[in-house]
């Protein structure tokens, strides 16, 4: 399981046991999104290659507010 932590620069990301963080501006790198429209989907898809992925994507905009 992956979970993801956002706020305002980034997420914290906690991937089959180990730690790390993905900068705002890496996301919107991989995404071609500006960080508030990129959703919690798209940055799962960024950590796994095949993700399962359930419920309706939600902004991080939204998510950090």
């Amino acid at each position: 399981m992956t979970a993801l932590s956002f706020d305002e620069e980034g997420v914290d990301v906690v991937y089959e046991g180990t730690e790390f963080r993905l900068e705002k501006a890496l996301i919107e790198d991989a995404t071609g999104k500006s960080f508030p429209d990129v959703t919690d989907h798209e940055v799962l898809k960024i950590v796994e290659e095949e993700p399962a992925i359930s419920g309706e994507p939600r902004r991080i905009g939204d998510i950090v507010r």
